[in-house]
């Protein structure tokens, strides 16, 4: 007859095979305070280079790569009034943990095809405005004297404008969506050409 044993038994055997490695904690743990520190740093709460000087030495590459992780999804297609400085920001930080001498003069030309896309995006809308304008005062009218009364509709509120907005805008955006891409990928390999 065999010899039974408890759960408790039958889980220390098989969690007695598995030791934990401290390293590897300690690595997900200076990550994951990258992560909070890159947070903190793009709401102007801290500063990388600070912190990454008191990070103890056997640390400071998980730290990092916390930071990292955080900073390299910032690389996007500006879309809002804080967009500018926060893409900035980011670039300061991402200068914080790539130690090369090509990402300063990339970022720069990150930063002009930012702002060569927010000119190009105003252009478009006002393009797209000054097209649909007729057909939109022609709707304008017609529900006037529908009504028996004066109308004015908001662009965004017409169905048709909105398809027509989106689907122009959405083309410039592809656009300029190849060169972010290329540009993470830039980064990313700066990055991990410094770590080694």
């Amino acid at each position: 007859m065999g010899v039974v044993k408890t759960a408790l038994e039958i889980a220390l055997e098989r969690t007695e095979k598995v030791k934990s490695d401290k390293s590897s904690i300690d690595q997900f743990e200076m990550k994951r305070r990258g992560k909070k520190l890159a947070n903190a740093f793009l709401a102007g709460e801290a500063e990388l280079a600070d912190e990454l000087k008191k990070a103890p030495a056997e640390s400071r590459e998980s730290l990092k790569q916390g930071i990292f992780d955080v900073l390299i999804t910032m690389i996007t297609l500006p879309s809002g009034n804080d967009s500018e400085k926060r893409i900035e920001r980011a670039g300061k930080g991402l200068q914080a943990v790539i130690d090369s001498k090509e990402f300063p003069e990339m970022y720069k030309q990150l930063t002009q095809v930012y702002s060569q896309y927010l000119q190009e995006a105003a252009n478009y809308e006002q393009a797209i405005s000054r097209q649909y304008a007729p057909k939109l005062r022609q709707k304008e009218e017609e529900l006037s004297r529908r009504l028996g009364r004066e109308v004015r509709i908001d662009p965004f509120q017409d169905p048709e404008f909105a398809a027509f907005y989106n689907q122009n805008m959405s083309t410039l955006k592809g656009n300029y969506e190849a060169v972010i891409e290329q540009a993470k990928e830039e980064t990313r390999r700066m990055f991990e050409e410094e770590r080694g």
